[in-house]
């Protein structure tokens, strides 16, 4: 009895419609043309591959070994296990100076630039005579490098440069920025609103796909320019602002070149940030170890605000597509 009833169970279950969703289907064969068609997809996405592995993925993976290890890249490697790590997080004040810095450089810079960019947008947004000529104006500093526009804030962030001489004419007498360890991350915040130009036709754009209809039925409510942009023009550029968001927030967690050429870190390491200082460890001091393992703390804190923006996304950012 009991064999019949364990037979007539197996049955039903290989029969069970959940049983049979589980079956694989037999993968189709490819025609002839198709095999044709897969072979050249392969070889015009082949230098992409060579290069993703080569020059992106193999790195990735070398530094994480790298990492463990103590290097100066003349003698080998001796493999250390966590010990950059621990270095790093319980005995390198610098670092954690470093950190500190760029803590703030972002969460200050960033907002500071979508603020900029949106202001600038939603005036570029009017019907105003040469408003080409003023778009073309506030993109053209994203387009000079970050080296020549170091240089050129160098200049003008001098003891006597045009910004203290423009200070001077309001009876303000300006600071040494650059030396100053008050005011050093100061001038590094102003000048990276110097770049908002990309968010702001970014920006730009998305205001300009808002359909003028809603603009029209909210003047016939009696709405207000300040309430249309509140209630039209902010949510309908929500993600906009947040794709600005995420990679301002890459962008200055990565900040280097101004830092490198300004500054140098100083002063007494006022304005030190965290890839200048793994630059510094890994081609000064030769330390491509504790470098590496400096990276990799710095992808996890990038991972973690990144994470953290994505989670706080869903209370703030409006999609046409998504319903709530």
């Amino acid at each position: 009895m009991s064999t019949i009833v364990g037979e007539a169970l197996g049955a039903a279950r290989a029969t069970s419609p959940r049983r049979a969703g589980r079956r694989r289907l037999p993968r189709p064969k490819l025609s002839r043309r198709g095999k044709v068609e897969a072979f050249w997809f392969w070889v015009f996405i082949s230098p992409w591959l060579v290069g993703f592995v080569g020059f992106l993925l193999g790195p990735m993976v070398a530094s994480v070994y790298i990492s463990l290890t103590e290097w100066d890249s003349f003698t080998p490697a001796v493999f250390v296990g966590l010990e950059n790590y621990a270095r790093a997080l319980t005995q390198d004040p610098i670092f954690w100076k470093a950190l500190g810095n760029t803590f703030v450089y972002a969460l200050v810079s960033v907002p500071l630039g979508l603020a900029v960019g949106v202001w600038l947008a939603n005036l570029l947004n009017k019907r105003v005579r040469g408003r080409k000529l003023f778009r073309t104006l506030i993109y053209l500093p994203t387009l000079v490098p970050l080296v020549a526009t170091a240089m050129v804030f160098k200049m003008v962030l001098a003891p006597s440069g045009p910004l203290n001489d423009l200070l001077g004419l309001f009876g303000v007498h300006g600071p040494n920025w650059l030396l100053d360890p008050t005011w050093v991350k100061p001038a590094l915040v102003v000048m990276s609103a110097w770049g908002a130009g990309g968010a702001t036709v970014l920006l730009l754009s998305a205001m300009n796909g808002i359909p003028r209809e809603f603009y029209e039925a909210a003047e016939i409510d009696g709405a207000g320019p300040v309430r249309q942009f509140w209630s039209i023009t902010f949510p309908q550029i929500t993600p906009i602002i947040f794709f600005n968001l995420i990679m301002g927030l890459i962008g200055a967690f990565q900040i280097f070149s101004q830092v490198y050429i300004l500054t140098a870190g100083g002063p007494d390491n006022a304005s030190q940030m965290v890839v200048p200082l793994l630059f510094r460890e890994a081609f000064s001091f030769y330390h491509f170890g504790y470098a590496s393992a400096i990276a990799w703390l710095l992808f996890v804190v990038i991972m973690v605000f990144t994470a953290i923006a994505f989670r706080t996304s869903r209370r703030w950012v409006f999609y046409e597509t998504e319903v709530r």
